[in-house]
C-alpha cells in the first residue's frame, strides 16, 4: 500500500532539552501510506520525536518538510494548516471523562469547522462505526474498556479526516487480544483510506504486524542507526543492537548458552 511518494521528510535533525543533545543528525522520510514506526530502547526519544512532528516542540537544528513546507521554518499560517492534517492518538487515549464518545469525536469538528450539528452528528457516528463502536455514542469513557477507549481516541483523532494520523505508544495498557485488535483496525484504516500512520512503539508483535518502514534510534550512540521495514531489518541488519532490540535479547540468551 505505501506509495513512493514522501509525505514527511526528516533532514539532519537535532533535538533535546537545553544544552543536553538527545538525538542528533536524524534523516529519514516516511512515504504516502507507510505505517511508520518510531523505534527504540528506552530514553532514546521515541516521544519527544513524536512531539517534534506534531508541533508541540522545536528542533534543536534541522528541518521537517510536509510536502514543500519547511514546518520549522514557515509561518504560524502555514504551520496551522499542516497541523490540520494530523490526527493524534496519545498514549492514554485522552478522552475527556466528562462528555460522552459523541461529543469527544465531534469535539474538533465543533472546533475548526462551520458544519451544522445534523451533519457532525452524522459524521460522528461514522467515525465510531469505522473504529467499531457504533451503538456507542452515548456511552462515557468510564463506561467501556481500556481497548475501546483507545478506539474512541483514534475516531476522534480521525475526525477531521486527517491524510497523516500519529500514534503515541497505542498498544501501551491493552492486553494482547486488544492491542491485535487494534493492529488489525490501523491496517484495516490504511488499506480503506490510504492514510499514513506514524507511531510509536516498543512492541515487536505491533512492529512486525504493521510496520512498513521504520526508524531505530540508538540511546548510546544518540542518532539513528537502522531504517526501513522491520522484517528486513530482523532478517538483514548486521548491527547487534537493531537485531537484540528486534529479537528482544534472545539471540544473544541463545548465544551466551552454548
Amino acid at each position: 500500500m505505501n506509495g513512493t511518494e514522501p509525505q514527511i521528510v526528516v533532514k539532519k535533525l537535532d533535538m533535546g532539552y537545553g544544552s543536553f543533545i538527545l538525538m542528533k543528525d536524524l534523516n529519514f522520510s516516511v512515504n504516502r501510506g507507510d505505517i511508520f514506526i518510531i523505534m527504540g530502547g528506552s530514553g532514546c526519544g521515541k516521544s519527544t520525536l513524536m512531539k517534534i512532528l506534531i508541533g508541540l516542540k522545536a528542533p534543536i537544528r534541522g528541518k521537517i518538510f510536509y510536502g514543500d513546507i519547511n514546518y520549522w521554518d514557515s509561518n504560524p499560517e502555514d504551520q496551522e494548516r499542516v497541523k490540520r492534517r494530523f490526527g493524534v492518538l496519545y498514549q492514554r487515549g485522552a478522552l475527556w471523562s466528562s462528555m460522552t464518545l459523541a461529543e469527544n469525536v465531534a469535539l474538533p469538528l465543533e472546533q475548526y469547522t462551520n458544519i451544522n450539528r445534523n451533519r457532525i452528528r452524522d459524521m460522528v457516528s461514522l467515525k465510531l462505526a469505522l473504529v467499531g463502536l457504533a451503538g456507542f455514542e452515548e456511552f462515557y469513557p468510564s463506561e467501556i474498556s481500556g481497548g475501546m477507549q483507545k478506539r474512541a481516541g483514534l475516531a476522534r483523532a480521525m475526525a477531521l479526516d486527517p491524510d497523516i494520523l500519529l500514534f503515541d505508544e497505542p498498544s501501551a495498557g491493552l492486553d494482547p487480544v486488544s492491542a491485535r485488535l487494534l493492529d488489525d483496525l490501523i491496517l484495516e484504516l490504511r488499506a480503506s483510506l490510504g492514510t499514513t500512520f506514524v507511531v510509536v512503539t516498543h512492541e515487536l508483535a505491533s512492529i512486525f504486524a504493521i510496520g512498513n518502514n521504520s526508524v531505530y534510534l540508538d540511546v548510546d550512540s544518540r542518532t539513528m542507526t537502522a531504517g526501513g521495514d522491520p522484517k528486513k531489518l530482523l532478517a538483514e541488519s548486521s548491527d547487534p543492537k537493531v537485531r537484540n532490540f528486534l529479537t528482544r535479547g534472545e539471540e544473544n540468551a541463545r548465544k551466551s548458552a552454548r
